[in-house]
């Protein structure tokens, strides 16, 4: 479980995000919902630890943390199973477990195909798969991505939203942002609207929906957000 309170954080003296709190849990997909410069990517590297908060905190239950704050990270020279036997020594884990872990992640990511091609000639859809595997390696309880699906066509899309549904039926606390609102209400349990750094509502999509009288999640959206910035 993830749980962010009275969460703050100034740039410049100008606020990204106000006294944000809410809570992700356990075995279920949370969307963070936002339009751009909302304060979604700043609040998920606040969760990971990437920037410190100027108020507020954060806390994340189960202690083990995976993060995809971007399609960066892995090292263009070495292969996709390199890069995590590498970032399996960087966590700790012995070579037993990271052997085992390689074994699954290339079968349930289908990296089968591409295992031992270097990182460089990789595809966008191949170097976000290896970058998802990277991030969870390490059986983490509690994963954050951020905007995941971003420059990706419609197959690896969809086999993402599979795999997300899979952590997230074995009790993973999935969080991850967006402001594509199709694939808000394809995946998440939970949505967060936030709009200029603050909580706008939080709930089910159909929760949202009914609540605002709106007949989608794009609709309930529009709503919410102009009522927050008292727009008639």
């Amino acid at each position: 479980m993830i749980q962010t309170h009275e969460l703050t954080k100034y740039f410049d003296h100008r606020a990204v995000v106000r006294d944000l709190s809410f809570t992700a849990p356990d075995g279920a997909i949370t969307g963070l919902l936002g339009a751009n410069g909302a304060g979604k990517t700043t609040t998920l590297r606040m969760i990971c630890g990437v920037l410190t908060p100027t108020s507020g905190r954060v806390t994340v239950d189960g202690g083990t943390l995976g993060a995809l704050l971007d399609h960066t990270g892995l090292y263009a020279r070495l292969t996709v199973r390199e890069n995590f036997e590498y970032f399996g020594r960087l966590r700790g884990m012995s070579e037993a477990a990271i052997a085992r872990r390689i074994g699954e992640m290339t079968a349930a990511l289908g990296l089968e195909s591409f295992a031992h091609r270097r990182a460089t000639l990789l595809s966008q859809g191949e170097h976000m798969k290896t970058a998802l595997g990277r991030a969870i390696l390490h059986s983490p309880q509690n994963l954050v991505l951020d905007e995941p699906t971003n420059g990706l066509d419609v197959p690896s899309v969809r086999a993402l939203r599979d795999f997300l549904r899979r952590l997230r039926d074995a009790g993973v606390c999935v969080v991850f942002s967006s402001h594509v609102l199709d694939e808000v209400r394809a995946l998440c349990d939970k949505v967060v609207i936030i709009d200029h750094g603050r909580l706008v509502a939080e709930g089910a999509p159909a929760r949202l929906c009914s609540e605002t009288g709106s007949a989608s999640l794009e609709d309930a959206f529009v709503k919410l957000t102009r009522a927050e910035a008292g727009v008639c």
